[in-house]
Parts: C-alpha cells; sequence; structure tokens
C-alpha cells in the first residue's frame, strides 16, 4: 500500500518536471536562441538553470532514496557509507592543500585566485584517483599471480 502511494508521488513529480522542461524549452524556442554565445537574450540562462534545478534533484533523489534504503534494510551499512563520505572528503583535502593556486600561463581569460585554486584540486584529485587505479590494477595482477602459483 505504502509503495503505491510514493509511485504516485514519483509519477506526479515527474509529470510535472516534464512539463516545467518543455515550457522552458518552448519559451526559449518561441523568443528565439541567439546566434552566437556573446549576445544572450534571455533565453540560454533560465535554460541552464533549469537543468541546474533538474541535476540537483536528480542527485538529491537518488541520495535520498539510497540512503532511506539502506537505512531501512540494512542500518549497519549507513557506517560504511560513511567512511566512505569521509574518505572522499580528506581526498579533497589533500587535494586542496597540495593545490598551488598558481596563475594560468597563456590563459586570456581572468581568473580569480579562487578558480585557480579550485582547478589544481580538481586536477589533483585526477592525479590521485588515475595513480590509485593503476596501482590498482598493477597490485591485483601481481596478486593474482602470485596466488594462481601456489
Amino acid at each position: 500500500m505504502e509503495n503505491q502511494k510514493y509511485a504516485k508521488i514519483f509519477k506526479i513529480l515527474l509529470v510535472v518536471l516534464i512539463i516545467v522542461s518543455v515550457a522552458v524549452l518552448l519559451w526559449g524556442m518561441i523568443k528565439g536562441y541567439p546566434e552566437s554565445g556573446a549576445p544572450d537574450n534571455g533565453t540560454v540562462a533560465p535554460l541552464i538553470y533549469w537543468a541546474y534545478i533538474v541535476i540537483g534533484i536528480a542527485l538529491a533523489a537518488v541520495i535520498g532514496i539510497g540512503i532511506y534504503i539502506r537505512a531501512t534494510t540494512d542500518p549497519k551499512s549507513l557506517v560504511k557509507i560513511g567512511i566512505a563520505v569521509l574518505g572522499a572528503a580528506v581526498l579533497f583535502g589533500i587535494a586542496y592543500l597540495l593545490a598551488s593556486g598558481a596563475p594560468a600561463i597563456n590563459c586570456s581569460k581572468p581568473t580569480t585566485p579562487g578558480e585557480l585554486k579550485l582547478t589544481d584540486t580538481i586536477l589533483n584529485v585526477a592525479y590521485i584517483v588515475g595513480g590509485a587505479a593503476i596501482i590498482s590494477i598493477i597490485a591485483g595482477e601481481v596478486l593474482m599471480t602470485v596466488r594462481n602459483k601456489k
């Protein structure tokens, strides 16, 4: 009975999101999108903001529903989720501390120190995660080879 109530709520929300999305898209098409990116006539920004809103709703729904299902089926798994979130926070903290924020070379767009620090942080996270992936692939192959020889 409760599942039917949730399904009905989700269907209504889905219909509302679709109607608003189509309305924003049609409004932009009727008003006319600019030919180039520079002169915005007020149609591009609302479309982008609506995309941000829909992505935010989707992320919140996936995370919220995932945590709710985990909490009801296996409450102990919430500890694992918390550890993963804490690990990600530590990873981003280390990457932020390693980020230099040095000015970009040959960059024509003016950037703020915060943008430079954030860009360096994202690059450092990519380097750390990529290096960890390569190391785990090599270590996994070595361990499989050692275990198969016995």
